[in-house]
């Protein structure tokens, strides 16, 4: 079996917002119809129709749930196989779940992969619901080890299919450093709680006392940004700070590129792209030890690790970088090195072998409870 014998519908969220299920959805789509399969993208976060239903809770909802369960159906019942790109809390029940026991209705394999970054607490209060969901997929794919470690100690197994990184259009710029005299550091998350952009600001303040020069840039939008500016300001920085706003895959891309360090502060965290995004960049990396980013990167060797919520280490660390042309090279070249393993040419082969087996696997564990 190749994929150029399968008509898949692809089940997930598409830009806008550019985030990093999005990103992966859009570009998982791109990949499989380059290899020859058919893919049917069902949008769950389509427009709303009328638009104006996108203005008033509550009944914005429905305009989007209805559609979303009418189209499902449709596309389930096309297909050889379903796959599910999930996420905690309401969008595991409002959307993974109905398009899990969907294709269980309509007789179609279906995997589900999981991407959460808070899937421990989710599972916490969620267990068994997920487990009984689940008895009716054909295989669980996981981006990671550690979130294959938090599924099974929920009784839950799954195999690991890596994410999957566009390494011709994220690359190294022609020289590094990009910017000696003014160092130029930057953040690549959404500006929420879980995320640390806060903790990344008053890193940059100690940054910045030793390299008056150095300059941030954070790319990313949400509902804290009055917040950080104010912050930034406060620390004496403001001048030094861009908020870039959400930007798209290109404009990320070369972001990147003129980039010295990369801080990745979140608090929460599973497969960041943002990461792996760095590294493909070459671009070292500074990042919070948390959730499964221990799982991609090493500290010491691709990329350097600080505990959650400290700003000292983290500046510290990015002045180690920053200062040190060996440090930065060694991370450099084995971040680079190691990103290879996300190329789709590495991941290809993984992911058909999850689509076989689904299309192979007993009936009877996709069997709807009546």
């Amino acid at each position: 079996m190749n994929y150029s014998q399968l008509r898949i519908a692809l089940i997930g969220p598409l830009p806008p917002p550019a985030g990093g299920m999005a990103n992966q959805t859009r570009q998982l789509a791109e990949l499989l119809r380059g290899e020859g399969a058919s893919v049917e993208l069902v949008q769950v976060n389509a427009p709303y129709k009328p638009a104006w239903a996108g203005r008033i809770k509550g009944v914005r909802a429905v305009f989007r749930l209805l559609p979303y369960l009418a189209h499902l159906w449709q596309a389930c019942g096309r297909a050889d196989i379903v796959h599910v790109m999930a996420n905690s809390g309401w969008s595991w029940h409002l959307f993974a779940m109905p398009a899990i026991r969907i294709a269980a209705l309509r007789g179609t394999p279906v995997v589900v992969n999981y991407r959460g970054g808070e899937a421990g607490p989710f599972l916490d209060k969620a267990a068994a619901s997920v487990r009984a969901t689940l008895r009716h997929s054909a295989g669980l794919l996981l981006p990671s080890g550690f979130l294959l470690e938090v599924f099974a100690r929920h009784g839950m197994q799954g195999r690991v299919v890596p994410n999957i990184i566009d390494l011709v259009r994220f690359h190294p710029a022609e020289q590094y450093p990009p910017n000696p005299q003014a160092p130029h550091i930057m953040v690549a998350r959404n500006l929420e709680p879980i995320y640390g952009i806060d903790v990344a600001l008053r890193a940059f303040a100690v940054v910045a006392a030793t390299l008056p020069a150095a300059r941030l840039s954070v790319a990313g939008s949400g509902p804290l940004r009055e917040e950080f500016e104010r912050l930034a300001a406060t620390l004496g920085v403001a001048d030094r700070v861009r908020f870039t706003g959400r930007l798209d895959r290109d404009q990320m891309a070369a972001l990147y590129r003129e980039a010295d360090l990369s801080l990745n502060p979140s608090h929460v965290d599973n497969m960041p792209n943002s990461v792996l995004e760095s590294l493909a960049s070459g671009v070292p990396v500074v990042s919070t030890d948390v959730g499964g980013v221990p799982f991609i990167v090493d500290h010491g060797r691709t990329a350097l690790l600080v505990p959650a919520n400290d700003a000292q280490a983290m500046g510290a660390a990015a002045l180690q970088i920053l200062t040190d042309s060996a440090c930065a090279t060694m991370l450099r070249t084995a971040g680079l090195q190691a990103v290879q393993h996300y190329r789709w040419e590495a991941v290809r082969d993984t992911l058909l072998a999850a689509y076989r087996d689904a299309l192979h696997a007993p009936a009877e564990s996709m069997r709807p409870v009546a």
